[in-house]
């Protein structure tokens, strides 16, 4: 149920409007199951979440005030309850979504619409409904819940509108993500993290040689 949970609010904050010959009652979507994996991955993690926020203040594409919230992302004992390490495989993250969508799809909150063949699939697509952006809504002010929908703007906030494909290779650019061996849960990056907030807010130089740990 977390995972439903998880993706739903995906949907609602990082789901693109849907466009002419979507289905019927849709209201928004996450056209690749590569993007859709990627964003997860950084709701379950918020120790990779922290990092991109500190690479984009780097960059200058945040403010540095984002610097605290990359700290509390660090600190809070909330995300850290709500981590949810995945497993790497031959794409990066990955956990199959089969089961997670079924329960979003009998309750009518979201649906996958799976185009190619019957042989191969090209590409699956997911919607949010209707029904499923109220449900969004709802969760907001649910005290245990609304935790969800406040973290996966943050993810939202990282992510841009980048593909999957790109949201991947930002991911691997994590030296322990990068050599996690295939099937094996993909290391933390907390500790590398923390060191480049302090760098940072003692105003040196960022360091960006070696990874993250």
């Amino acid at each position: 149920m977390q995972h439903a949970i998880r993706l739903l609010v995906i949907l609602g904050s990082c789901g693109e409007a849907v466009a002419p010959g979507d289905p019927a009652g849709a209201v928004k979507v996450v056209r690749s199951e590569m993007r859709l994996q990627a964003l997860d991955f950084w709701l379950r993690n918020p120790d990779y979440l922290a990092g991109e926020l500190v690479t984009k203040v780097e960059a200058g594409e945040l403010a540095t005030s984002y610097l605290d919230t990359a700290d509390h992302l660090l600190k809070s004992p909330e995300p850290d309850l709500r981590w949810y390490p995945m497993p790497r495989w031959h794409f990066g993250a990955y956990e199959a979504i089969d089961d997670a969508f079924a329960v979003l799809d009998a309750y009518g909150l979201a649906l996958v619409s799976r185009l190619g063949g019957v042989v191969k699939t090209a590409r699956s697509q997911f919607f949010l409904t209707t029904k499923g952006q109220t449900a969004v809504n709802d969760l907001a002010h649910e005290p245990h819940l609304s935790w969800y929908t406040e973290q996966v703007k943050l993810v939202a906030l990282a992510a841009g509108t980048d593909s999957g494909s790109v949201l991947k290779q930002r991911q691997y650019r994590q030296a322990e993500y990068a050599r996690t061996k295939l099937g094996t849960i993909i290391a933390p990056i907390a500790n590398g993290v923390a060191a480049r907030l302090r760098t940072l807010r003692t105003g040196v130089g960022p360091d960006n040689g070696g990874s993250e740990e």
